[in-house]
């Protein structure tokens, strides 16, 4: 989790509102984009939840922070000097911890470019509450407009993973954080998401780590977030540090046979460009790091890893293109 050089909220801006649900509160990280955040948060403060709710900037220069504080003095803002990627999130889970007596269990994570569907906030608390070892449940993912199903949602409505018969929805190893939530002590105990990976399936050693630990991962879906996909996208930085966080996260915490193997697989399904090449040299620089931190999941949470690997491998949905 931050430590107390985290960004903290500026004294001209106290929240958050007391949530109306108190088991749940909400942290949405930013980047630059100023006019899809304010939308974002006039939805979330719309929900009949009204969860409280911590958005953190992450260095926009957009006059995002200014904005927001001003159109939405109810919720808890975070302005950072520096773009922190996914770790943004556990600083706004950190601030809400400071600001809310007693801190939600419940942290439901949203993008500038998602929202929660009214009533799926409630829905998820209510899982969390009724099963004590769930760690993180993904919701269904509508795409807007249109509200037609994410390509993914097919993959994690079907997931091979195995899972205890007590779990709500389908077992997952992995999971989308801007559609999902967690549980706040799990995700304190598995650190917070990782500063080196930033930002690009940085979930996944979260997923891996909440496993090895005991927790369980699944997929509701009777809980729904919307996501219309911002257009101010960087999309070959994305690509690059998702081929690297992929292949470090392998490494990091795969037994050698299946890194070797999923290593493989990962190289033979990026395409041959610049992108791709910048990403694995990346990857490769970060070796010394990588072998120096490693720590192979116990079986039992190798086990989901091992049975993903024919459907990420047959993935049009999760991809390097």
């Amino acid at each position: 989790m931050p430590d107390a050089a985290s960004p903290q909220p500026g004294p001209h801006h106290p929240g958050p509102r007391a949530s109306g649900d108190p088991r749940v509160a909400v942290v949405v990280i930013t980047h630059r984009r100023r006019e899809e955040v304010l939308v974002a948060l006039e939805r979330l403060r719309d929900l009949p939840e009204q969860p409280a709710v911590a958005v953190v900037d992450n260095g926009s220069d957009d006059g995002t922070a200014a904005a927001v504080a001003e159109q939405h003095p109810w919720a808890l803002l975070v302005a950072s000097p520096d773009n922190l990627g996914a770790p943004g999130r556990g600083v706004g889970v950190a601030a809400l911890e400071r600001t809310l007596d007693p801190p939600p269990e419940v942290i439901a994570f949203c993008d500038d470019d998602t929202w929660w569907e009214p009533g799926s906030l409630a829905r998820v608390a209510d899982l969390f509450a009724e099963h004590p070892a769930l760690a993180c449940v993904n919701a269904r993912i509508l795409v807007e407009p249109g509200a037609r199903e994410d390509a993914i949602v097919a993959e994690l409505r079907d997931s091979p993973v195995p899972g205890p018969p007590w779990l709500p929805g389908p077992a997952l190893g992995s999971f989308l954080a801007g559609a999902s939530a967690v549980r706040r002590s799990a995700f304190g105990e598995a650190g917070g998401f990782s500063r080196r990976l930033w930002l690009g399936g940085e979930e996944e050693i979260m997923g891996a780590d909440l496993a090895a630990a005991g927790w369980e991962l699944c997929y509701a879906a009777d809980a729904v977030v919307h996501h219309e996909p911002s257009r101010r996208r960087e999309w070959r930085r994305r690509r690059r540090d998702g081929v690297r966080n992929t292949l470090w996260f392998i490494w990091l915490r795969r037994p050698l046979p299946a890194a070797l193997r999923r290593t493989r697989d990962v190289l033979a399904s990026l395409p041959r460009d610049r992108t791709s090449v910048v990403g694995v040299a990346r990857a490769l620089a970060g070796l010394p790091w990588v072998v120096r931190e490693r720590r192979v999941l116990p079986p039992p949470a190798e086990a989901r890893f091992l049975a993903l690997e024919d459907s990420q491998r047959r993935s049009t949905a999760r991809h390097y293109g």
